[in-house]
């Protein structure tokens, strides 16, 4: 417990290093960046050095690789560790797919201004020689594919695959509101399980397999057939083969749509039906949510149905909303352990609630910094104190109003003016980096502040959330404890 050398001490230099100063090619969400009004937690599209993406999957090495076919894959996904210890996915195309650079550059970062909780967003990309690469979020728990074609101790139960037809449908309605209406071979394979266990719909799917404007890579079988009689994707190709995702599910196994057809004309639904599910679900949903499979499979486009409708019919299925999906698919799941005495800051911080943090931050001022305000305001006299006064001034202002790139410049000169640094200036300057994506110089700040105030925890809730948005989750908890017992500690001492 105590101070953070021993783990991240290597991170810690002078705050005011050149490299911590304002990054202004990062987003803002001051100025209106959209890119920074997306969830802090998945950071902001951008290009790669093809070296960079390299080194993060071991020089594009087989061990690294999680695609199910491996190498034999058209275009090949490696698992991969940036620096920071962010995990990524990142999908390398073929050397014949995309020529154009620019045009692979802007169709990804078109893709890449998607952000939603039901997409594995696409966070980069790298076009340089003949390489051509996007950059992902990092799924650990595998594909639908194996968990429904390949699974090792039990099937996916019922309530679960209902969650991921809902789940998927959600990121597909998502898609289509923000004008992204044609995604490429919808399948098994493009639906992942995140951390938690929530099923998550690749956004590789969002772009072509190449340039060239193949859009189909598996059987012919579970093709539409408008585009086999045209070679066009349209909104409603989506649709079918959402419909053969939910034979999927509902099967266990990867049957060709014409064959479900004939089974379901032939009044045989239950047939369709995995046996592994048995007594898991009422006959009256598994043939309502078949007759809904065959809906889009109709070969004519127009009888399809959308994606609204889609949402509304599925959404009565799900009866165990409740549940966490890691709970219904049976996955261990480190669950980070909230300290029971954590102050509204720590919990903020437990469950990265940024907008808490920044409103506790507010309202607790400089209150933990006794006398320091009275000692700055006692000299008001000389101009230099003045100035001091005027910064700090200013600097809160652009803190209050969430204008984190000014509060940065504001307060990296305070800091620079006053011979006794103040641990609240740490803590907001800290806070306003992490809401510019600069974790690391926001933890530099959090354990300046510790210095200034040793057993403040604030500084130890700070460390954490910078230490989560940087992947040490195990030294986050940690400064999560460390802050929960100085919190105690002080309101002991306030009891006593």
């Amino acid at each position: 417990m105590g101070c953070l050398h021993s783990k991240t001490a290597h991170l810690l230099r002078s705050p005011d290093h050149p490299s911590s100063l304002p990054d202004t090619h990062k987003p803002d969400p001051a100025n209106g960046d959209p890119a920074a009004a997306a969830d802090p937690l998945v950071p902001a599209f951008k290009e790669y050095g093809v070296d960079e993406l390299r080194k993060a999957t071991n020089g594009f090495s087989s061990e690294c690789i999680v695609s199910e076919s491996g190498e034999k894959a058209p275009n090949v996904v490696y698992r991969g560790k940036l620096d920071g210890n962010r995990l990524v996915a990142v999908k390398r195309f073929s050397k014949q797919s995309w020529p154009d650079a620019q045009q692979f550059v802007a169709e990804a970062s078109g893709v890449g201004k998607l952000r939603h909780k039901r997409l594995v967003n696409l966070i980069g990309c790298s076009a340089e020689g003949d390489e051509r690469l996007l950059v992902a979020e990092y799924m650990p728990n595998d594909t639908l594919s194996k968990h429904l074609f390949h699974w090792d101790k039990k099937p996916l139960p019922w309530e679960m695959r209902v969650r991921v037809a809902y789940h998927i449908a959600e990121a597909l309605d998502h898609c289509n509101t923000e004008n992204r209406k044609i995604y490429h071979d919808l399948n098994a394979y493009r639906v992942l399980f995140d951390e938690d266990g929530d099923p998550r719909l690749s956004t590789f799917g969002l772009m072509k397999n190449s340039r060239d404007g193949k859009s189909y890579s598996t059987n012919l079988a579970y093709t539409p057939p408008e585009f086999l009689r045209t070679g066009r994707v349209i909104p409603e190709s989506v649709i079918y083969s959402y419909g053969t995702v939910l034979l999927d599910l509902l099967s266990g196994k990867h049957i060709p749509p014409s064959h479900a057809l004939d089974l379901i004309r032939g009044k045989n639904v239950l047939l369709l039906m995995d046996s592994s599910l048995e007594g898991q679900y009422a006959n009256d949903d598994a043939t309502k949510l078949v007759e809904l499979a065959s809906k889009c499979l109709q070969s004519e486009a127009r009888d399809r149905g959308d994606i609204k409708f889609l949402l509304t019919a599925i959404a009565p299925f799900q009866k165990q909303k409740e549940v966490a999906s890691h709970v219904l698919m049976g996955l261990p799941k480190n669950t980070v352990v909230v300290p029971t005495m954590l102050s509204p800051l720590g919990k903020a911080c437990a469950r990265m609630d940024l907008t808490a943090v920044h409103d506790i931050l507010l309202k607790t001022g400089y209150k933990d910094e006794e006398g320091a305000e009275n000692e700055l305001s006692f000299q008001e006299w000389t101009q230099q104190v003045q100035d001091m006064l005027n910064t700090k001034k200013f600097g809160d202002i652009a803190f209050r109003d969430k204008d984190f790139k000014n509060a940065i410049e504001y307060y990296s000169k305070l800091v620079a003016m006053i011979s006794g640094p103040s641990a609240t200036v740490f803590a907001r300057r800290a806070f306003s980096y992490l809401m510019n994506g600069q974790a690391e110089l926001a933890l530099r700040d959090a354990m300046q502040a510790q210095v200034c105030i040793p057993e403040w925890p604030t500084a130890f809730y700070l460390q954490a959330l910078a230490l989560s948005r940087l992947g040490m989750e195990t030294d986050a908890q940690d400064m999560l404890n460390d802050g929960a017992a100085f919190d105690t500690k002080k309101h002991n001492a306030w009891r006593n």
